[in-house]
């Protein structure tokens, strides 16, 4: 073993302006830089964030108020340190933070100036990072204005609570070449971008008893759930626990509506921006907070059929090292122990999904339903083959000449032979919501219901039981009014003659 007295040492304290320039790319975005300010604001009780964007002026900025419990500047001095906290030291259940330099590394990777004014118990402190300053004197000393800067964000700080004031912003104003009607327009898009993300990592906080309130430019931004678990028709699996490091790991899993059981504005929300094949999978929260989602950790693939399903799986603040969760808290990895617990029941997560789907699917196999197409499954193979016997066929080829019955059948099955099923699976696989029925005509309807009523009618089906089994398929289901309007006009042709 080296003898510690005998090792010659030299000072390898990293340059200032290199390595404060070096965590400008941990790799943040706005979104995820405006999170990580946020869990701050949460950490010091803060009930009600205001995020304040100027950005028509000589020189643009963002704002994050909070009226949490604000910090001394012996406090806000050490917030501004990189490296304030270690990252293996316990930490209380509330605090979201977690190696100390979100604060910081976050806001340097959107500006080169951040300003800190901070306020508890009548007494206001200020710090400054200036990364200009920083490269010109390298060293790590931050700025303690005596006077607080001119600036009317200043106004949203009430008696207790934090603004923290991100300006030059030349990671949001690009290269300085656009107009300020056009470096406005950039930014204000980035920060509607930002907006889906905050209500989506935040949505358990505003969803709270009492719940925090994240106003963007005065306007208070919704929650966004993304189980949809006051949606009657969301499907909420059981609870389940496991223990890790003498520490508890909760899962429950949910399989959302399908597309047709809600409006589609509340769809295409909750599939977020990439929609719902890349949302759906684990949900991780950290102390509530949503740390990672849309992703199975490579424990299964995406797949059309399962993205219904979605895993909602809480830990502690406490459980860090074992998911290494990264600077951003944007990031995560499966625990070994935690893999093999889903690995077993992620089989029955995916379960709820198929069956909503299959559910659904099994209306057009149904003989008592009225398909217009067979599903045949058979050596390894599924294909779809147009039901020759239906209604509508069947009732028109009785009133063919002998010579075209045969003709004409062909040609329902040569309709089903050029079914497109690459273009079919292409678009099912990127957006099968917007796949909907083809419009008939009033005269077409009007041909498939007489023929529809005169055989089932033959059959003796109620007309109770008619009304029933054409209310599940299409044509009739995608235009019910006119095919109920039909029905009865029929009816009393019938009863007239």
């Amino acid at each position: 073993m080296l003898n510690e007295n005998n090792v010659r040492r030299a000072d390898a304290t990293p340059h200032a302006s290199a390595l404060i320039e070096g965590l400008r790319d941990i790799g943040y975005s706005l979104d995820t830089a405006i999170a990580d300010i946020i869990d701050n604001s949460i950490t010091a009780n803060a009930r009600t964030v205001r995020i304040l964007t100027e950005v028509f002026s000589e020189e643009p900025y963002i704002a994050i108020i909070d009226d949490g419990d604000g910090m001394s500047e012996v406090e806000l001095v050490a917030a501004m340190r990189p490296g304030s906290r270690n990252p293996l030291a316990t930490r209380d259940e509330p605090d979201l933070g977690r190696f100390g330099l979100g604060l910081k590394s976050a806001s340097f990777s959107q500006c080169r100036r951040l300003t800190v004014i901070s306020r508890r118990s009548g007494g206001t402190s200020v710090a400054v990072w200036d990364l200009d300053d920083v490269a010109r004197r390298n060293d790590w000393a931050i700025q303690l204005p005596d006077n607080l800067p001119e600036i009317s964000a200043i106004d949203h700080l009430g008696d207790s609570g934090t603004l923290v004031l991100w300006q030059k912003l030349d990671r949001l104003e690009g290269s300085g070449s656009f107009s300020p009607e056009k470096r406005a327009e950039l930014i204000n898009q980035r920060v509607a971008e930002a907006e889906y993300h905050l209500r989506l990592v935040f949505h358990r906080f505003m969803e709270a008893a009492k719940p925090l309130r994240i106003l963007l430019n005065g306007r208070q931004i919704r929650p966004l759930d993304p189980f949809a678990r006051k949606n009657p028709a969301t499907i909420h699996g059981p609870d389940e626990s496991l223990t890790l490091g003498g520490r508890t790991v909760e899962i429950q899993s949910y399989t959302l509506p399908h597309h047709k059981q809600m409006s589609k504005a509340e769809w295409d929300e909750i599939g977020g921006p990439e929609g719902h094949q890349k949302s759906q999978g684990f949900y991780l929260y950290r102390g509530n907070r949503l740390i990672i989602h849309g992703t199975w950790f490579g424990l299964c693939r995406h797949s059309e059929i399962t993205k219904l399903s979605r895993v909602r799986i809480d830990i502690s603040n406490q459980m860090d090292a074992d998911w290494k969760i990264d600077v951003k808290k944007s990031s995560a990895q499966l625990p070994p122990l935690v893999r093999e617990r889903l690995k077993k029941v992620i089989e029955r997560i995916q379960d709820g999904s198929k069956r909503t789907y299959r559910k659904r699917g099994q209306k057009l196999v149904d003989q008592d339903r009225l398909p217009m197409w067979h599903r045949i499954q058979a050596e390894g193979q599924i294909r779809y083959r147009p039901n020759v016997e239906h209604p509508a066929f069947a009732e028109f080829a009785t009133r063919l000449p002998e010579h075209l019955r045969r003709e004409f059948f062909n040609c329902i099955v040569l309709v089903g032979a050029s079914l497109p099923v690459e273009a079919l699976h292409a678009d099912m696989a990127g957006s099968a919501e917007q796949i909907v029925p083809d419009r008939v005509d009033e005269d077409t309807l009007a041909q498939a219901v007489r023929a529809t009523l005169s055989v089932l009618m033959t059959a003796r089906k109620s007309i109770d039981e008619i009304m029933a089994l054409m209310k599940d398929v299409d044509p009739f289901r995608s235009a019910w009014e006119d095919t109920q309007r039909l029905v009865e006009t029929t009816l009393e042709v019938r009863e007239d003659e």
